[in-house]
């Protein structure tokens, strides 16, 4: 059986401060579960990981900290960028590769993509891999040709071994932002595609185990439904997880 994930972006927000009493807060909720049965990852901006990493010790392992991007190399002469190394040695567990802001406002591409999955697994870090269309895709009718191309252009050289280690994400850009919303029923059916896709590939066993968590605006108020689909993880959480209570909310669902 798959288990739960939930994951929060910060984005580009909190300031250090206010990151340390967010989970601060986070590890107060949780206090409660002795055996809280699913993975919770904050993911806050890179000059916050360091305390990050340190506060979230405090919570008994509950909650791991992952980073929102870096490069795929090792080190060199590459200003402003953030090595995988670097991550892993800070005691990073999780990275976000090719979340759709990434891919939008930074044009990066599968192919670049796929060399930082690479170099992050090469860590033993998880990926956890972005795929999703946009509203133009997805009214075109060509939104699955797109997010297959993003999964095999992106993870399909892994080896099995190394695709059981990563975590794939859901985003449904069409719906973030937008005024529109996805249904429970069209999240289920994209992740029982991106499922097939990897069974296609590496077989049923290997897909049967692989996480993939929806990231089209999950809230307390639709987390339950959403979670409750078959081939729904856990949640990719943005706007949401900046809130104790709200994320707290999510996690329960």
């Amino acid at each position: 059986m798959r288990k739960k994930i939930v994951a929060g972006n910060w984005k580009m927000y909190t300031t250090v401060e206010e990151g340390i009493s967010l989970v601060n807060n986070l590890i107060a909720g949780l206090s409660k579960e002795e055996n809280l049965n699913k993975t919770v990852i904050v993911i806050p901006p890179a000059l916050h990981l360091t305390s990050i990493i340190q506060t979230a010790k405090n919570s008994a392992g509950k909650i791991h900290v992952g980073a929102q991007n870096c490069y795929f190399e090792k080190e060199g002469a590459y200003t402003g960028e953030i090595s995988p190394r670097m991550l892993s040695h800070a005691g990073v567990e999780y990275v976000i590769l090719g979340h759709s802001e990434r891919r939008q406002y930074f044009n990066e591409s599968n192919q670049l993509l796929a060399k930082k999955t690479i170099a992050v697994l090469e860590e033993k870090m998880t990926p956890i891999y972005c795929c999703g269309e946009t509203l133009e895709q997805r009214e075109s009718g060509k939104y699955k040709d797109v997010i297959k191309a993003q999964i095999e252009e992106g993870l399909f050289d892994l080896s099995a071994a190394q695709i059981s280690n990563i975590i794939v994400a859901y985003e449904p850009v069409w719906a973030i932002g937008t005024g529109k919303t996805a249904s429970p029923e069209q999240a289920q059916e994209i992740h029982a595609f991106i499922r097939s896709l990897f069974a296609l590939k590496y077989g049923a066993a290997i897909a049967e185990q692989l996480p993939i968590l929806y990231g089209g605006s999950v809230k307390p108020g639709n987390a339950a439904e959403l979670f409750s689909q078959a081939d729904i993880d856990g949640g990719l959480v943005g706007g949401a997880a900046l809130k104790a209570d709200d994320f707290l909310g999510i996690i329960n669902a």
